[in-house]
């Protein structure tokens, strides 16, 4: 009897212990399901987290579609990421130019710098929402200031012509000669009369350029006939020569011989002909066509919209634009 009752006894223990095993089972299989289910939220959450990223990546085709209407409205962010360093990421236009540069870029009565292509490059800040930071520099070290990032573009009277390989540069927006400016009483009529005399030119100009280019178009064989040819560093020392008697002749651009003869009244002439003709760009670094692009088109804009002319008229190269509202 004991033994029936033991073996009950044991019997009912190995079932009790038989359903404990199955219910942790049941249990761990549950359990892994869960995880599963975790898992597989997880990564339904990972790619709402992708599907949200992207959506949030800028629209950039819709900007570069928009040339045309950005130029009518003033906007105008360009549409290609820059290859090279474009200067404006800190909202600063830093303007390279000449100082002693008139009308385009020099200093007024009142100590500011002022000027055409300044005035301008203010107003295209203004679209832009950037300030404008002007930096007088010597024009023949342009090329050192402009390669170390110092200023962000050349924006002062600046020939494209024979450039074009060195630069990257703005539509141009005048129309520019290089002439020669004599007193009036010298005897010098033509550029053939300019043989044995002193010339002057400024350093690093188009001027210069010109008297020493081979190429077609250039007047090196011309400055050979010269008795020399003399550099300064701005044109407001090379008029003063000039007027002294130091310098017979100076090769210059006609918009600054006219300014100069305008500032400093009668007693000197330009000759009826010309060196050659070019045209005024703005001029960046070679490969920023980002910056060029902005500029381009708030130069059309603020041509359309009658700004350029009203520069023109009041710095008296209106005949010299080329920017004209349509």
């Amino acid at each position: 009897m004991k033994k029936k009752i033991l073996a009950v006894i044991l019997s009912s223990m190995m079932a009790l212990g038989l359903a404990a095993c199955g219910g942790g089972a049941s249990s761990a299989t549950k359990s892994t399901a869960s995880s599963k289910a975790d898992v597989s939220s997880a990564a339904a959450s990972t790619e709402s987290g992708k599907a949200d990223a992207s959506s949030a990546k800028p629209a950039v085709s819709s900007e570069t579609t928009s040339s045309a209407e950005s130029a009518e409205s003033g906007s105008s962010t360009a549409s290609v990421s820059p290859a090279v360093p474009t200067g404006i990421d800190d909202g600063v236009l830093t303007v390279g130019f000449d100082a002693e540069y008139p009308p385009y870029g020099y200093m007024d009565e009142n100590g500011q710098y002022t000027g055409f292509d300044l005035e301008l490059a203010e107003a295209v800040c203004e679209l832009e929402g950037w300030m404008l930071e002007k930096k007088p520099i010597n024009w023949d070290s342009k090329d050192m200031e402009l390669n170390s990032g110092s200023i962000d573009c050349i924006w002062n009277g600046f020939t494209i012509n024979g450039r074009e390989n060195s630069y990257t540069f703005s539509i141009p927006y005048v129309d520019n000669s290089q002439v020669i400016v004599v007193a009036e009483n010298s005897g010098i009529k033509s550029l053939a009369d300019l043989a044995g005399k002193n010339v002057g030119v400024q350093a690093g100009s188009a001027a210069l350029e010109l008297l020493e280019s081979e190429e077609e178009g250039g007047q090196k064989a011309l400055a050979a006939t010269f008795g020399s040819l003399n550099q300064f560093a701005d044109y407001n020392t090379a008029f003063t020569e000039l007027q002294a008697g130091a310098l017979e002749a100076l090769a210059i651009d006609i918009g600054v011989a006219k300014y100069q003869i305008n500032s400093r009244g009668e007693g000197f002439v330009i000759l009826d002909e010309n060196l050659n003709t070019e045209q005024y760009g703005v001029g960046f670094l070679k490969g920023n066509t980002y910056l060029a692009e902005i500029i381009n088109k708030d130069l059309l804009y603020l041509a359309k919209e009658g700004t350029v002319g009203k520069l023109a008229e009041k710095y008296e190269i209106a005949d010299m634009v080329i920017l004209k509202a349509e």
